[in-house]
């Protein structure tokens, strides 16, 4: 279970995805529609330049930014760390875990395959990884 593939959390997934030009208030409305926490932003060749979640929109909405003005490009996360589809979910989760974010784009070379985030994991998976942690921090 812990060597589950991210192809497999993936598979038949449509990301929410935007262009760096849609708005803020765009991105919050597809993340609301979709029930999804973040959206992938893509570039004028339709590459990922970046993300945006939830905790990116507050963040934005906390410093008075108009929503229907404000662009993703303006906002958004630049050049996210990413992850392939191949590699493990315990890798991914290390990723998470190491970086903060709570939300990994999937991607194989310029391709968006996917999005993950925390609640794609299994409980084996989250065991092995809280057990990571926790003999990291015993071990400092």
């Amino acid at each position: 279970m812990t060597n589950r593939r991210l192809s497999a959390i993936v598979k038949d997934q449509s990301p929410a995805i935007l262009p760096d030009y849609a708005t803020l208030r765009e991105a919050c409305c597809l993340m609301a529609s979709r029930s999804v926490g973040s959206v992938l932003v893509v570039d004028g060749q339709k590459r990922l330049s970046g993300i945006i979640s939830g905790r990116d929109a507050v963040r934005a909405l906390s410093l008075g930014l108009d929503p229907t003005t404000t662009t993703l490009g303006q906002v958004m996360t630049k050049a996210p760390v990413t992850i392939g589809p191949t590699d493990s979910a315990i890798d991914a989760l290390r990723l998470m875990w190491d970086g903060g974010f709570r939300h990994l784009p999937v991607v194989d070379g310029d391709r968006i395959v996917g999005v993950i985030s925390r609640g794609d994991f299994k409980g084996m998976e989250i065991d092995r990884m809280d057990l990571e942690q926790h003999l990291w921090e015993t071990m400092r």
